[in-house]
């Protein structure tokens, strides 16, 4: 009995477990049931849902005129819409109400114009959208608002892979002249290399011969050309204005205050800048396209392609390993501009062979520029916080990538000539420093005109910081010949990402003309500021680049400065802008003795003409005849004097104003001397320094403060008191 009991207690315990398990089952399932049943009956409660059931059941052919049912329901979808959104299954609902005229054509703007997304907009009613376009019976100017839409939603579609293949379909719409500009840039957008074709190309072309050369075309066909440049043997500008427009208007505030109100992170061609202005701002033109995007994904609901399912969204990448792994699958971000704030991003940017998406940035890179710098006319744009940091993060950007990008350097040509030179000067002179090198038959009238007007116009600290970008620009030419020059010398590639060559030569006449540009702007430029100290440090920081162009940078060009530079770099009353001279004279006596030596040993060794030679020994003889052999102001000098003008300045032994003695840089240094040579003299003799052993001790002395570029020169000038020339 005892084991029987034992044995019977656990199947009671257990049946006992089952029915509680059951009743819980079904207890649970009530409430889901009860739940469910109380949903329903709230939906068939609210009125936006009957209303939407409205439009998804209404009849073709239902009059419109007199229906006081259509206008209700269709105000209670307005109201939905602009408020809060619609659903990506009322979005489907109401663009195949409108797109199908089921009820005429007249109600269709009015329902696209309140299709405001509240999240995504499903692929699929799209798609069912376009295929309506072939029906033939929307009036063009609805089919005009349907494009629109779609561009202003289009990264918010949930996928691309069924728009793209229509393309073909939608490509037919080329032909009708009021669609053209809104399907070639809807064309853009969907574009891949697969998707181009010799016939496309070939439509392209025709429709640009009967429509004129029409920028919505020259961008498509640009972007053929990218992808397939074989095919399209079409020169087009490589500064074409990129003008494809938002057309966003009617629902930019809406979708605003939609996602401002939901908090939606949902990409979007409308820029969350994008805030409606107060009334005292109405009147002025800004549209805050300076605010660089968050990086994000394109928003896929499901991906239906092998080829989609091994691409990795650009934002998911958390390291430099995992982009190097997946770099040849990577999927772009909605937002071209979002590349700017991650270095992840920029890191893939400089790494990618693929150009399209250096041609989708520089298009939105350029419309913000143009839009918030160049064309916004009253200001308010250009001073506001806004543009400061838009334009750092630009620099920031090219300064990681070592190169700029071809529509700021477009958009800086044009803004140079309004420009006042305050206006974000630092993030302007920035800009230019970053420009590439431009053929000398346009530098002129793209640079040096508005340059120089600017130059003389403006205060010694802008003049100052213009030699400084100038500098820079020379700077970055040098260091990008020496990097990408061929081995043959012969050609010469601009930069990583365009396909303009420039041969060596002309390479050379830019560098000739920028080098000449800054010398003229120095002379006057000291002349007009009475020799400023701080704009001759400048000066000479530029001119210590250009003498060391051969051996440094291996650019075959000596160019000597000019002597509205020379001598007042000579005649300074501070010893650090001697001696900066000094150097840069014993550097150019350096590369002109390397380039005579090659001339003489090599038959392809450039040829140094007589006039730089003639011009160095001629500064060479003024310097050590000055400093070292007291003759200043004698016949045949660079600089001279008639004698009775020298007479009346009754200056002692005038020939001896400017050595290492008595020069006004020096002599605080010679008095020195001379006290800790001789403390016990209350006379100050300078001329019993040049006797032979103060005169060594002296030139210790001076070599001995940091001036090692007066040192090097008169080490290598300096032959038993005569100036060393070199031959020609």
């Amino acid at each position: 009995m005892a084991a029987q009991l034992n044995l019977s207690g656990p199947p009671d315990s257990g049946l006992s477990s089952l029915t509680d398990q059951s009743m819980s089952s079904r207890t649970s399932n009530r409430s889901l049931r009860v739940a469910e049943k109380e949903r329903r009956k709230n939906e068939a409660e609210d009125p936006s849902v009957l209303a939407l059931q409205y439009f998804y059941n209404v009849e073709a052919g239902t009059p419109v005129n007199g229906n006081d049912e259509v206008e209700r329901n269709l105000v209670l979808v307005e109201q939905v819409a602009y408020r809060n959104g619609l659903s990506p299954e009322a979005i489907s609902i109401m663009l195949e109400f409108a797109m199908s005229l089921r009820m005429g054509h007249s109600l269709c703007p009015r329902v696209l114009k309140c299709l405001i997304p509240v999240t995504v907009v499903p692929q699929e009613a799209v798609v069912r959208g376009v295929s309506w376009l072939g029906v033939g019976k929307i009036p063009v100017s609805t089919q005009v608002l349907f494009i629109k839409w779609v561009l202003t939603v289009f990264d918010m579609i949930d996928a691309k892979d069924q728009l793209r293949a229509i393309y073909g379909f939608i490509f037919s719409f080329v032909s009708e002249e009021n669609l053209c500009p809104f399907i070639c840039h809807l064309l853009y957008l969907l574009t891949s290399k697969q998707i181009v074709r010799v016939f496309r190309v070939r439509k392209l072309l025709e429709l640009q011969s009967k429509l004129g050369r029409q920028p919505f075309l020259l961008n498509l066909l640009s972007l053929y050309k990218v992808f397939c440049p074989e095919l399209v043997t079409l020169s087009i500008p490589s500064r074409s204005k990129s003008v494809f427009k938002n057309h966003n208007m009617p629902w930019k505030s809406a979708l605003f205050a939609v996602q401002k109100r939901n908090g939606s992170q949902v990409a979007s061609s409308i820029s969350l800048a994008s805030a409606l202005k107060d009334g005292t701002n109405r009147r002025k033109r800004k549209h805050h396209h300076l605010e660089i995007p968050v990086l994000s994904a394109v928003v896929n609901k499901q991906p239906q392609t092998e080829t989609s399912r091994r691409l990795v969204p650009l934002v998911q990448i958390q390291s430099v390993a995992e982009l190097l792994e997946n770099m040849d699958h990577i999927e772009l971000p909605a937002q071209m501009g979002s590349l700017l704030g991650s270095s992840l991003a920029l890191q893939y940017l400089d790494c990618v062979q693929d150009e399209s998406a250096l041609l989708r940035l520089n298009f939105w890179l350029g419309y913000a520029l143009h839009e918030e710098l160049l064309f916004c006319g009253d200001g308010a744009s250009q001073n506001s916080e806004e543009s400061l940091q838009f334009l750092n993060k630009l620099l920031s950007t090219q300064h990681f990538l070592q190169e700029g990008f071809s529509s700021s350097d477009a958009f800086l040509y044009k803004f140079l000539n309004v420009w006042d030179g305050s206006l974000l000067r630092p993030q302007i002179l920035g800009l230019l420093s970053n420009i590439p090198v431009i053929p000398s038959s346009q530098i002129g009238r793209l640079l040096f005109e508005p340059l120089m007007q600017l130059f003389f116009t403006s205060s010694v600290f802008f003049k100052c910081g213009l030699i400084e970008c100038l500098s820079n620009m020379l700077l970055k030419w040098l260091i990008w010949h020496s990097v990408y020059a061929l081995e043959d010398d012969l050609d010469i590639s601009l930069n990583s990402h365009t396909s303009i060559n420039m041969t060596l030569s002309g390479f050379k006449d830019s560098v000739m003309g920028l080098v000449d540009f800054v010398g003229r702007l120095a002379s006057i430029g000291l002349q007009l500021e009475g020799c400023h100290s701080l704009l001759l440090s400048f000066i000479l920081d530029f001119y210590t680049m250009v003498c060391d162009t051969f051996l440094k940078y291996g650019l075959p060009l000596v160019v000597m400065p000019p002597p509205g530079v020379f001598y007042p770099a000579l005649f300074a009353t501070d010893p650090v802008s001697v001696d900066r001279l000094a150097f840069i004279m014993y550097r150019y006596k350096v590369n002109l003795t390397s380039a005579k030596s090659q001339e003489k040993l090599t038959e392809q060794a450039f040829h140094i003409s007589r006039q730089t030679f003639r011009e160095f020994n001629n500064y060479t003889v003024y310097m050590v005849n000055c400093l070292w052999n007291s003759k200043m102001f004698q016949p045949g000098m660079g600089v001279q004097l008639r004698e009775e003008l020298l007479l009346k300045s009754n200056v002692p032994q005038y020939w001896t104003s400017f050595d290492l003695v008595h020069h006004p840089a020096f002599m605080s240094y010679a008095i020195d001397f001379h006290q800790k040579c001789w403390p016990g003299k209350k006379d100050i003799d300078l001329d019993s320094i040049k006797h032979s052993k103060p005169w060594s001790w002296y030139l210790e002395y001076l070599f001995s403060q940091g001036y090692d570029g007066l040192a090097l020169f008169v080490q290598s000038n300096i032959r038993a008191g005569q100036g060393d020339s070199l031959s020609t």
